[in-house]
Parts: C-alpha cells; structure tokens; sequence
C-alpha cells in the first residue's frame, strides 16, 4: 500500500512551520492514541503513521529532502518494511517515546544533546527581621549572621578532589535519564547513578564529601529602608544556599516585623496617639504637647468643650510611604479622664458644680428627654 503524504498525514500545508508542526502533531497524537481509541483497531496503525510523518517533518535536513523527493529520499535507508526514517524499527514503544517527550518535555526539563541537567539551584532562605517603629521610620543598615551553605573552598565548588572536573555519568551517558521499555511504553526516569546530574564525582572532595558546598554562618549587611511595615519582603538576590557542584545560589529574603509601639498605633502610613487630657482642660480648653515619631513634640490646641474621641490632625507627622509618596499624618485623639480619690472639698464643689450646669450638658439632656419620651409611650 503507496504511504501518503506526510502533509496530509498531520493535516498540514507544505508551507507549514516548525510551530504548527509540532502543533498539528500533538493533536493527531492526543486524539489517535490507542489508550483513547479501543474500538478503533487502526489506531496504532495511524499512530505510528503520525509519528512516522512527524519524526521528518519535524527535521530540518528531512524535511528538506522529503519535500523535493517525497518517500524515496528515505527509500535506501528504510526500504518498504515500515520502518522509520534514519533507521531503526518503526515500533510502537519508539513512537509512543516521541509522543512523551514532545508533550511532556517542556516539564521534564532538556532532553537530547548529551548533556544532563544543570546543577541544582541552590534553595532560598528566609530571615524574619524585628524592627521598632522608630528604625522603620528612618530605615536602617543592619548587619546581620544567617547560617547557610557557601561553595567549598578546597574544591572551588565542584565536589571533586583537589577541584577536578567531574565525569560523564556511564549509565546514562551524561542525560540524566535512563529509559526502560514496558511492553509498548517507554518509560523515562532519573538516572540512579548520578541523580540526574548527569555526570559522576570518582574522588569526591573529603571537606564536602562531593557536595560542592559546606555549612557557615555568614554576615551581611542589609539595608532597611524608611516606611517599612510588617510584611514587607526584601529580597537579597544570590545571597541564599549554595547550589550544588557549582550550581547557582539561591536568594534571601527578609520578611520585616516592626514592634508594637507604646505611645502610636500605626495604620498604613497614618499614626494614632490617644491623649488623655483633664475634665477642666476640656471644658475649658487649652494647650498640650505631644510627643512625634521623629523625637520631637508638637504643641496642640485643645478646643473648649472637647469630648472623649475628638481627633485632632498633625500633617505629615506620620511615616514615610515606602516608595516615596510623602509622608502620613498623625492623628491625636483625646480621651477625657475623670478624676479619682477626690478630697471631700473636691466633692463639694463638683456637686455645687452640677447643680449649676443643667443647661451646659446638651447630650445628656437629649439623651434623658428622649429616655422619658420612650418610658411614657410604654405606660400608654
């Protein structure tokens, strides 16, 4: 039976480009696989020819020849038994193996080229930082000892005594993979030998015993910038573990706290300071002063009659914003306090007092007019 055209095979133009190859191919794949066609008895037939057309296509040199030759470009190398183009037995397993690596191959990492994987990256560390309000305020430059693993000295890195290169791994030929057949499939794992590395260590280092790294504390110098909040994270790129055998180092990330404050409440880049102030001060009114964030005080004008809750806004007196912006304010809110252990002469006057100020508390007066208003519309 004449083979058709391969165009034709995975519905596709001649001028079709290598994306659109592939594309076409891992549909015709998808949709001709045995597995999802059990009732169809050519599907493996129209697999394989998938493959088959797929495995030209998408070469550059075959291709080139295929397309001012057709089929007997390949005549000489295959004859007419099937059997793929470049040699080789045409089979299941072989056809099936292109289908996983061309599907799966962007997530199992390089295949191909007889090199195995890169060296492993080494791992991101965290360091949780503790700062007070006022270090937030102004930033800072804070040294710091973060236990981690750094490139061995003795071999500069690479696992092997006295720095020697390593060695292409036998048992998977420097892929980091080795297949096996199962019936129809072919299976890809990592190779046991070198872990995937894809290359081998005769005579690992005796400081890292192979690993390429060793454990230390290191100091580093972190800038802290003014307006930082808990939650920020500022990340130290390459200044995380070691990778191993030369592999690039991770990063460091330092996730901020910034302390409780006795005196302000922070809210974004707003500050919140509740001041208590005497009964005679805010009735009659007055001046206090009050601390700021920056060491300094600022003098207040209190209002007469002011009440528990009033605030009262200091422009540009709270934190900085963090990428610039300005800065926050800072708000005062007034918390009137009652006198305690009054004198007896203390006490005759507040009541002297009371009886002389039916007509200065307006809210308690609305509050108790509306009180008998409700207690009578109860009775009737």
């Amino acid at each position: 039976m004449a083979k058709r055209d391969y165009y034709e095979v995975l519905g596709i133009s001649r001028g079709a480009s290598a994306e659109e190859i592939k594309k076409a191919y891992r549909a015709k794949a998808k949709a001709l696989h045995p597995d999802s066609n059990k009732g169809n008895p050519n599907s493996e037939a129209q697999f394989k020819e998938a493959g088959e057309a797929y495995d030209v296509l998408k070469d550059a040199e075959k291709k080139a020849a295929y397309d001012r030759f057709g089929h007997a470009a390949f005549e000489g190398g295959m004859g007419g038994g099937g059997q793929r183009p470049g040699g080789g037995q045409g089979d299941f397993a072989s056809a099936f193996s292109d289908v996983f690596d061309d599907l799966f191959g962007d997530f199992m990492g390089a295949r191909g080229g007889g090199g195995g994987r890169r060296a492993a990256r080494g791992s991101d560390l965290r360091y949780n930082m503790r700062v007070t309000l006022e270090e937030a305020y102004t930033g800072l430059q804070k040294t710091i000892n973060v236990p981690t693993s750094v490139a061995c000295s003795s071999c500069d890195g690479t696992g092997a005594e006295g720095g020697a290169e390593p060695t292409t791994c036998p048992t998977c030929s420097g892929m980091g993979k080795v297949r096996a057949q199962q019936g129809f499939f072919t299976v890809e794992r990592t190779c046991p030998t070198c872990s995937g590395m894809g290359q081998i260590i005769k005579n690992p280092c005796n400081a890292c015993g192979g690993q390429g790294r060793v454990e230390k504390d290191r100091a580093l110098s972190v800038n802290i910038p003014a307006g930082v909040e808990t939650g920020t994270r500022i990340r130290l790129s390459g200044e995380g573990e070691a990778g191993m055998r030369g592999g690039p180092p991770g990063d460091l990330y330092i996730f901020i706290e910034v302390a409780k404050h006795p005196l302000f409440e922070r809210e974004d880049v707003n500050l919140f300071c509740n001041v208590p102030v005497s009964v005679t001060t805010a009735a009659l009114g007055g001046d206090i002063e009050v601390p700021t964030i920056d060491g300094g005080r600022s003098r207040v004008k209190i209002p007469a009659g002011s009440q528990s809750g009033r605030q009262m806004r200091l422009r540009s007196k709270g934190m900085p914003a963090l990428r610039g912006g300005g800065m926050g304010d800072m708000f005062i809110e007034l918390a009137v306090e009652t006198p305690v252990n009054l004198t007896s002469k203390q006490k005759e006057l507040l009541r002297e007092f009371e009886a002389l100020s039916e007509d200065n508390n307006p809210e308690s007066k609305s509050f108790f007019h509306s009180v008998k208003s409700f207690w009578d519309s109860m009775k009737s």
